[in-house]
């Protein structure tokens, strides 16, 4: 009887410390799937839903994936024709991201350095765009960061030569167009990718944009 009940607790003892294991397992992945998990989420001014992701279709979901690149860990490569972006993780692997992009007229395609990154960024509009959209005119100093602002939850600027492209690669408010060419030509990704990305990525950051749309 003292053998069954030492058995019978060294079993208990197993399933305890297996379901320990387990949960832990279960809050990594959700730390992958969202840095820092309920404590990113919970020091943000404005909400970051990872529900987003139920509006991006399969083929633009976040992954890592085999991908066959000469530039080194840590670029950037925006393939626009696809709508994806990739951060090249070094040895034949990047993780792959679906984003929207510009159509051809707004397009670019180059290389570029990314020189500033801001979170809940503020919104100017172009004199182009405000001309075009006479809405924005109220936004010509700039609309705050918010839940509604088209930058979404972070936006990382791209530079040349020390110059600003006035392009952005930015989270949105509309999951949904992702996977489209619906952007003013900047790169835009779901607010909870581009949350990730922005802490995977370093001031100094190498960025390639591959074709247009």
């Amino acid at each position: 009887m003292r053998f069954l009940a030492e058995q019978e607790r060294s079993m208990t003892v197993r399933r305890r410390l297996r379901r320990q294991f387990l949960s832990s397992m279960l809050t990594a992945g959700a730390a992958c799937l969202f840095p820092g998990g309920r404590a990113l989420a919970a020091a943000e001014p404005f909400p970051v839903f990872k529900s987003d992701i139920h509006a991006v279709p399969y083929r633009f979901r976040r992954r890592e994936v085999d991908f066959d690149t000469e530039e080194p860990a840590g670029t950037i490569i925006v393939d626009s024709r696809k709508r994806h972006l990739y951060f090249v993780l070094g040895e034949g692997r990047a993780i792959r991201y679906g984003v929207g992009v510009g159509d051809k007229e707004a397009a670019w395609s180059g290389t570029a350095i990314i020189k500033r990154k801001a979170k809940w960024p503020t919104w100017t509009p172009t004199p182009e765009q405000r001309a075009k959209h006479k809405i924005y005119a109220k936004y010509a100093k700039g609309m705050p960061g918010s839940s509604k602002n088209p930058l979404g939850a972070r936006a990382m600027y791209l530079f040349q030569n020390d110059q600003d492209t006035l392009y952005r690669i930015h989270g949105t408010p509309d999951p949904s167009s992702i996977g489209k060419v619906v952007s003013s030509g900047c790169i835009r990704m779901i607010n909870v990718d581009i949350v990730e990305l922005y802490e995977r990525t370093k001031i100094g950051t190498r960025v390639v944009v591959l074709n247009s749309p």
